[in-house]
């Protein structure tokens, strides 16, 4: 999928995957680390809405600083997913998709 942009899922794996070769952290980058750095990341996103009530967190994407911690572990969360997507070779899109079939006829409409 191309965006008028011009950003896609595998160019964005493809810098990923250059930025830790560039550092050498492919040896690090094994399905267990980051799945667990995936969690992690994700936990952060929790983290900025752990005590807010549900208004409040309706209203995070207002200010600027609270706008900006939520794109950054949004960020976070999406490059340790594809990255984990690019070392097992899963496509996220289809995985989706395919999941997606699953859960409407699992849950049909009322």
């Amino acid at each position: 999928m191309t965006r008028d942009d011009g950003l896609d899922v595998e160019g964005l794996q493809r810098r990923l995957a250059g930025f830790a070769a560039a550092r050498g952290w492919e040896p690090y980058h094994t399905p267990k680390n980051l799945a667990v750095a995936l969690s992690v990341e994700a936990a952060e996103l929790v983290e900025i809405f752990q005590w807010l009530t549900p208004e409040e967190s309706a209203r995070v994407m207002e200010e600027p600083e609270g706008a900006h911690r939520v794109r950054d572990e949004v960020a976070d969360v999406l490059a340790y997913l594809l990255q984990f997507c690019e070392v097992l070779g899963i496509d996220a899109l289809q995985a989706l998709s395919e999941k997606i079939d699953r859960n409407e006829i699992r849950f049909p409409p009322k």
